[in-house]
């Protein structure tokens, strides 16, 4: 049985001859389905495309959030670290100012006899009471360090002769350019300086303390220690007794810094406090600083 077929006639337009072809029907229907078929494919692959960038896009979108979350949990990290070091020096002038009013009711007594009579102790008697408080202090001092024997306990020694360039508190970090809290004060100097101890005491560290370098600290008794940091050499160890002006290392510029100078701090019991009073009391400060800001 002869197979139905279509018939293609091709006419040249210079020539004037026909050309007859025959396809048969089956072939066309496949050639028709292939291009369904074709057809479903390209969109297909079209719709997946599509499919992949948006997700491409929601991916990079959620990255970004993921970023932005980073950093504002970074800002937050620094925020508390901040709020903790304020709280350390409110917590210090707390204490502080509580240990000034306690020792004035101490010696004035409580309001509800204060008034009967003075009960400010005369002057022989407050002779009499300083000896007795100071030998109790250097007993209680020499018991908790039993081989301290220095009484110059309070870091009143500029501990190297410079410029401050680095003011205790908030401030501009040198290195990142963002704000950070300043445990301490930074002296200038040339590298090799001598740097003195500010007080006497027992060198409670003597080591290389990462972002602080070579470290000194040393501790003065009562919770009270001082830092000195960046050094370039040590010339004191861990245990040593040292007193008020002995050189007990050189300034440098190790560990975290943007130049040669002294990191120099003062805590009271692990709390940063200003260490700008003790400072403006040495006598090399008041002979030969008038730059200072206090």
């Amino acid at each position: 049985m002869k197979q139905p077929y279509f018939v293609v006639v091709l006419a040249h337009s210079l020539h004037g001859r026909l050309r007859r072809i025959d396809i048969p029907q089956k072939a066309v229907v496949v050639v028709l389905l292939l291009a369904v078929f074709g057809c479903f494919s390209v969109f297909g692959f079209v719709s997946s495309y599509v499919r992949m960038v948006g997700k491409v896009a929601g991916y990079n979108s959620l990255r970004r959030e993921a970023e932005a979350l980073r950093t504002r949990y970074n800002n937050l990290q620094k925020e508390v670290s901040q709020t903790k070091q304020d709280m350390a020096t409110l917590q210090s002038l707390a204490s502080e100012v509580s240990n000034a009013f306690g020792l004035r009711r101490q010696l004035e007594g409580p309001p509800d006899i204060s008034s009967e009579s003075s009960l400010v102790p005369t002057l022989g008697e407050t002779l009499e009471e300083y000896n007795f408080l100071k030998s109790a202090n250097l007993t209680t001092f020499r018991n908790s360090h039993p081989r301290l024997l220095q009484v110059n306990t309070r870091p009143t020694l500029w501990p190297v002769e410079g410029r401050l360039i680095g003011p205790f508190g908030r401030r501009s970090d040198p290195l990142s350019g963002q704000m950070a809290f300043h445990t301490g004060v930074d002296i200038s100097g040339t590298i090799g300086t001598p740097i003195r101890a500010a007080a006497d005491g027992v060198v409670a560290l003597a080591e290389f303390a990462a972002r602080y370098g070579r470290l000194v600290v040393i501790d003065h008794g009562g919770g009270l220690r001082t830092y000195y940091a960046h050094l370039s050499r040590f010339e004191v160890i861990a245990g040593q007794e040292v007193r008020r002006g002995q050189i007990i290392g050189a300034l440098g510029a190790s560990g975290r810094v943007s130049g040669p100078h002294l990191h120099y701090e003062v805590r009271q019991n692990g709390f940063p406090v200003n260490p700008y009073s003790t400072l403006a009391r040495s006598p090399v400060a008041r002979a030969t600083r008038p730059d200072l800001p206090f």
